[in-house]
């Protein structure tokens, strides 16, 4: 843990108020908020995790998952430790609930220069919830944006719109976690709340590219009422073309319900594409539900097998077949 001086601290007589996320945390001297990684340290509140990186891979973006943006290319992927939800199935509780967990420094010129000998096409935060490594975050965004590098985030989203609105100028991509449509949801199992969430992809969604996912957990979030009113937002909010992403859950952490079973992955995309035009099934192997298909005539546009990516039949934005004009972020 290296403490540095953290930005968005107001000070309320002896305590401090982080004003980072929508906990509003107000910490006396010593405390710690909820991510457990802001502090009030001698009347200041401070990061202690600047340059704390748990996790460190070169992955391809569709990993993140990010099927629109660059598809087929590698993105060097960094992590911390903490988060300021705490989801009892938590697929990497490891590090997102575990702040003692191994670090090793790194500093954002070391991190944007291993990006650039890696030959990738940018910097992905993500593993733990990276919105609370902001100042970190937002230093080495700027690194990369001088080096014409890309900068993406994935994210649970739980942030306030000031501090997102200075952030997000520099971030390229975003993919975030829409994890329930119910606030009951939120806050007994995410401790947290909705609307902020939304909040985050109608802003985000104005200044960079948006992919959302929807981790689907048998009898917490997968009724037909709340996907159907999910993807009607999603629609009406944010448009028809933006990429969905429903993924499988797995037993971890502290829920032992039985993986997401197949048929309620195909349900929830069948409800999904009534409404938007590019759904997908992620951790699970379900032939051609990864793959992105042109929304007018049905040509495969890019085709998915794993993490196999083969450019299909997309030129300059454009089905090959019909002319359908995409927006698939790619190489000219």
């Amino acid at each position: 843990m290296r403490e540095k001086e953290a930005l968005f601290g107001v000070k309320e007589g002896d305590e401090i108020r982080c004003t980072l996320c929508p906990h509003r945390c107000l910490l006396s001297e010593g405390s710690l908020g909820v991510c457990r990684t802001r502090k009030n340290s001698n009347g200041k509140l401070v990061t202690l995790i600047y340059g704390c990186v748990s996790s460190l891979a070169l992955d391809p973006i569709e990993k993140k998952p990010l099927y629109h943006f660059y598809p087929g290319k590698d993105i060097l992927s960094a992590g911390t430790v903490g988060c300021n939800f705490h989801c009892p199935y938590c697929q990497n509780w490891q590090i997102s609930q575990n702040v003692e967990a191994v670090c090793s420094y790194i500093s954002p010129e070391e991190l944007v220069g291993r990006a650039l000998k890696e030959n990738s096409i940018g910097i992905a935060y993500t593993y733990s919830e990276p919105l609370i490594w902001y100042e970190y975050v937002r230093d080495s965004a700027e690194l990369c944006r001088k080096k014409n590098l890309k900068n993406v985030l994935v994210t649970n989203g739980y942030i306030e719109p000031k501090p997102l609105e200075e952030l997000l100028p520099l971030i390229d991509a975003m993919n975030i976690d829409l994890k329930s449509f119910r606030e009951d949801y939120y806050r007994r199992l995410c401790g947290g709340s909705l609307e902020p969430v939304l909040k985050t992809i109608r802003l985000s969604s104005r200044h960079c590219h948006v992919e959302l996912t929807h981790l689907i957990v048998p009898g917490e979030n997968d009724s037909v009422q709340e996907i159907e009113g999910m993807c009607g937002w999603i629609e009406k909010e944010i448009g028809k073309d933006t990429p969905f992403h429903i993924s499988r859950y797995f037993p971890n952490y502290k829920f032992d319900t039985p993986f997401t079973p197949d048929t309620i992955l195909k349900r929830a995309y069948s409800i999904a594409k009534k409404h938007l035009s590019y759904v997908y099934i992620g951790n699970a192997d379900l032939p051609g539900a990864s793959d992105t298909k042109c929304p007018s005539c049905g040509e495969v546009l890019v085709g998915r097998s794993g993490y196999d990516t083969r450019i299909v039949s997309v030129k300059d934005n454009k089905c090959l077949k019909c002319g359908q004009k995409t927006k698939i972020v790619m190489d000219r």
